[in-house]
């Protein structure tokens, strides 16, 4: 009897592969983790503590009051992602709550860790808000969107220029850098390209209609997101004394943040530390650079943190006395 089924094209070992693959995953993810994180602890003796001790009782309570506001500003800025997400989607929740709510897993995603913060508290907080799963998604992602593609554009364009050059542990070759950067640029150039030619497009995935911004709403996502990158860096280099370049410290700071984002430890700790030793340890006595570093943690992490944990317990308790089922509604 002849068979009409095609014959089988997934072979038992590499079907038992995928079949493996998820739990293996989800082990090696956070054991590669811990190594990191030992390596770094490992390491920790060979830091000049009490230059950043030192260094950080040096800092006059003006200097640290201008990087806080700083990072006020940068934190206020990007609370405006998902002001882009509820224009996109046209969700009727107000724009005061949903810019808290960005602000307030923004400062949970810098310090436990995106899964946490990006998406676990925002879901929970804007489905409280009465928001339905398919529009959460889209805020989230169009958040997520803006804050990577300005990333791109600032980063590509500091690589591409050599203004930070790979260490020699990493044998890389001189020129790998600037390849990069030029292809984070044109990512982020051919993004607004496909705003402007997929305009009013819609696909559709899984049931649920995705399209893309207008070309002016892809312009300001860039915008936003480079001026917020740009902050961020703005903090370092104030409490470097301006004794490096603004484009170094930029720089530098991007390339730790993507480490950070590759090593899964909840607020980097340690990788923020062990880039900054590695690329301006050359430049900057290093309980100087340590104690800049710490006290940029300190007023970029953990004071937001508290003002976030704040902003939830508020946000909280309006869920629970301002329920608003029909938050989602949009006009047809």
């Amino acid at each position: 009897m002849v068979s009409d089924a095609a014959p089988s094209l997934d072979p038992l070992p590499v079907a038992a592969a995928s079949r493996l693959w998820p739990r293996l995953k989800r082990w090696l993810v956070p054991a590669f983790g811990v190594l990191v994180l030992g390596l770094l602890i490992s390491h920790a003796h060979k830091v000049d503590w009490a230059g950043a001790w030192q260094a950080l009782t040096q800092y006059s309570p003006l200097l640290l009051l201008a990087v806080l506001v700083i990072a006020t500003a940068s934190h206020a800025l990007y609370g405006c992602y998902d002001l882009i997400g509820r224009h996109h989607t046209q969700h009727r929740l107000s724009r005061w709550r949903t810019w808290a709510i960005a602000v307030t897993s923004y400062a949970f995603n810098l310090n436990l860790g995106s899964l946490v913060g990006g998406m676990a508290l925002r879901a929970r907080l804007y489905a409280r808000a009465g928001l339905d799963d398919a529009r959460i998604a889209q805020v989230v992602g169009i958040s997520l969107a803006t804050n990577w593609l300005g990333y791109g554009l600032l980063a590509g364009s500091l690589f591409a220029a050599g203004v930070i050059k790979a260490p020699a542990q990493a044998h890389m070759a001189s020129g790998t850098l600037r390849v990069l950067g030029a292809l984070m640029v044109l990512l982020a150039i051919a993004y607004v390209v496909a705003c402007v030619f997929t305009r009013g497009r819609t696909w559709h995935l899984r049931g649920k209609r995705l399209h893309l911004p207008p070309p002016k709403i892809a312009i300001l996502q860039l915008a936003m997101s480079a001026a917020n990158w740009a902050l961020m860096g703005a903090a370092m280099y104030v409490l470097l004394y301006q004794r490096v370049p603004y484009s170094t410290v930029l720089g530098v700071l991007l390339a730790a943040s993507v480490v950070g984002v590759v090593i899964p430890i909840p607020g980097g700790l340690g990788v923020l530390e062990a880039v900054y030793l590695v690329l301006l340890g050359g430049s900057v006595r290093q309980g100087a650079l340590m104690g800049a570093v710490l006290a940029y943690r300190a007023l970029y992490y953990l004071l937001p943190l508290a003002g976030g944990l704040v902003l939830y317990l508020l946000l909280e308790r309006y869920a629970a006395t301002h329920p608003a089922p029909d938050a989602a509604a949009a006009p047809a």
